[in-house]
């Protein structure tokens, strides 16, 4: 016998935290905003990061 087919299926969203699209999507957004933050500190100040930081 086949099992009958659900007439409505559910609307589930989706996780907003773990490996998944919307999380991966914001870590690369962050990542880029990060890179050109590094890059524009760097040609502002003509130091390096880590020299501005304070740490070389």
């Amino acid at each position: 016998m086949t099992q009958p087919q659900p007439s409505v299926n559910p609307k589930l969203e989706d996780p907003k935290f773990g490996f998944n699209e919307y999380s991966e999507r914001l870590n690369g957004r962050a990542a880029m905003i990060g890179f050109i933050l590094m890059v524009l500190i760097e040609y502002l100040t003509n130091q390096g990061v880590l020299s501005w930081l304070g740490l070389k």
